[in-house]
């Protein structure tokens, strides 16, 4: 996800307390585990401060113009593969499938995240991909406008979609309440297309507690952003256990908040609360739900930890976050990155790798050329390309600019992949592959 316009969803949040409805869960049940917050590991401002950079963790610059785009309709963006419960990408009769959040090109490229919407797209070669067009059929989805998740296959070919169902059906004015939702459905392939058929009702499987996650009652207008979303799957390859993982933020309201720092307190810090959130599943309908204290707390740090995953690696679990340059709270300089953290165990006992946490961050010259990077089981970092040669601009300054500004310089297609390399807590980019690849 991209930075949204702070003034306007600071104006949001008020409405949306306001138009929240209570949406029927009454085939989800959730329990809340007994354990407590000791295990949450905190991410700290010492971290971040440690940061350098260097050509093992900056991004080979981007040419636009050398890239191909895989639909000339629409802008794509945050991108999933189709995975096998074991996190490697799925191959159903020969084809490989990924999803996107997806808009027509006559959006606004600042604009998309108001009308998003899943597309999927299918391969034989894992090079030309072909679109299928929007995954869920026109009113199916839940909320006004779908963000971004998961998506894997089981044995028996069902497919599982897990996805974040921001603001609501018929909402007057775009609200910023999200929760997370899922539907299942059966995939038909023919010597040229790919399907789906058989939809299940979709529903809400988890929605912020207000004891480990913050509430949207609890947020104010001094915060400028608010987080319950990005399912992730994941099974435990140590002990066939499933999970979710999502971004979130600190549950508890602004006024409860202190920050501790090198330097003392840091004005406005307390408002930056982003964390990672964890719900253990307890049956394979996808019906009963554990939910668990934070893997991880940013509070004082970061407030939008964004599309978390996990994969593992020899003794080790891997947890990836992407984040922006400007979420980090005043007197942190980072870059806009893909950030990582390294535990022997899946809950508690993170630290972060290389010593800050920043794993691939985007050269200084060109500071938004790619976001949301993906990391697959092989290491392979998939992207997408953003805002490239703004000439210095920043986010905010580059959505100021006139419409023709903006659709020039917006790439809205899958950015070349990289090549990681990682090693007990550390990690270094090896080499760019070709663009799209996932494998």
């Amino acid at each position: 996800m991209v930075n949204w316009n702070k003034e306007k969803l600071k104006s949001s949040f008020l409405v949306t307390l306001i138009a929240v409805a209570i949406i029927c869960t009454s085939l989800v049940s959730i329990r809340v585990s007994a354990q407590e917050n000791s295990d949450t590991f905190n991410w700290t401002r010492e971290d971040v401060s440690k940061l350098t950079t260097s050509i093992n963790n900056t991004a080979p610059t981007i040419n636009k113009e050398e890239l191909v785009e895989i639909t000339s309709d629409s802008y794509i963006w945050d991108t999933w593969p189709l995975q096998y419960k074991n996190g490697l990408p799925a191959v159903v009769n020969g084809y490989k499938i990924i999803f996107a959040l997806s808009v027509p090109k006559d959006v606004l490229p600042g604009k998309r995240h108001d009308s998003a919407e899943i597309h999927y797209f299918y391969s034989k070669d894992g090079k030309s991909w072909v679109s299928g067009g929007p995954i869920f059929k026109d009113g199916e989805a839940l909320g006004s406008r779908q963000w971004a998740g998961s998506a894997l296959i089981n044995k028996d070919g069902k497919v599982h979609i897990f996805y974040t169902a921001t603001g609501q059906k018929g909402e007057e004015t775009i609200t910023y309440e999200q929760r997370l939702a899922t539907a299942n459905a059966e995939i038909l392939t023919t010597n040229s297309s790919v399907t789906f058929t058989n939809w299940s009702d979709h529903k809400v499987f988890l929605e912020p507690d207000g004891k480990y996650y913050q509430t949207v009652e609890q947020t104010s207008r001094e915060e400028s952003s608010y987080s319950f979303r990005d399912p992730y799957f994941f099974q435990d390859p140590k002990t066939a256990e499933e999970y979710i993982v999502f971004e979130a933020n600190s549950a508890g309201a602004l006024e409860e908040r202190t920050c501790q720092s090198v330097s003392g307190n840091v004005e406005n810090a307390k408002s930056y609360n982003g964390s990672i959130g964890i719900v253990k599943v307890v049956n394979d309908r996808f019906t009963e739900f554990e939910l668990l204290s934070p893997l991880l707390e940013a509070n004082c740090v970061n407030d939008e930890l964004e599309r978390p995953s996990i994969m593992v690696k020899g003794n080790h679990y891997y947890l990836f976050l992407k984040t922006h340059s400007d979420k980090f709270t005043p007197g942190l300089e980072a870059p806009e990155g893909l950030y990582g953290f390294a535990s022997s165990t899946l809950v508690g006992g993170y630290k972060p790798l290389n010593g800050s946490g920043l794993v691939i961050g985007n050269p200084k010259s060109n500071p938004y050329q790619a976001y949301s990077w993906m990391v697959m089981s092989n290491g392979t970092v998939i992207s997408f390309v953003n805002y490239v040669d703004v000439d210095g601009k920043t986010i905010e300054e580059i959505g100021q600019q006139a419409p023709d500004y903006q659709v020039e310089h917006f790439g809205g297609m899958l950015a070349p992949s990289l090549k990681l390399s990682i090693t007990g807590e550390k990690t270094k980019i090896i080499h760019e592959k070709k663009q799209g690849v996932f494998k």
